[in-house]
């Protein structure tokens, strides 16, 4: 079960809407991002959003979205995969459903991350 949000005196240990919404985008994004990265031979092992949402309040209608930050933290296995891994957030962004179906902006930061085959985790 979810709350609202604690500064509207909800409970704080639960998922509240907008951070479901926050969430849904960064994890519709991630899903073609990762499927992307596949198709184009771009090696993934590790991917962090730390997405954030901006709203606006309205007195009478509640208020809105103004828009959300996606902010992903790539890690590939070779440089050479950088350009090619930054590239791909555009078209991810282009298919995610999710993305297309707000009425507000999504926007996204990436930051790729090389880390050699002997820097894995096990």
């Amino acid at each position: 079960m979810g709350s609202s949000d604690s500064v509207f005196r909800g409970d704080k240990t639960k998922h509240n809407p907008e951070d479901l919404l926050v969430s849904s985008l960064s994890a519709c994004h991630m899903l073609w991002y990762l499927h992307l990265c596949s198709e184009s031979g771009v090696i993934v092992v590790d991917y962090i959003d730390h997405a954030t949402g901006k709203m606006a309040e309205a007195q009478n209608t509640g208020g809105k979205f103004k828009e959300v930050m996606l902010n992903p933290i790539v890690s590939v296995i070779e440089k050479s995969m950088v350009e090619k891994a930054t590239e791909l957030h555009i078209k991810a962004n282009e298919l995610c459903f999710i993305a297309n179906s707000v009425s507000f902006p999504v926007h996204h930061k990436p930051m790729i991350k090389v880390v050699g085959n002997n820097d894995l985790k096990e």
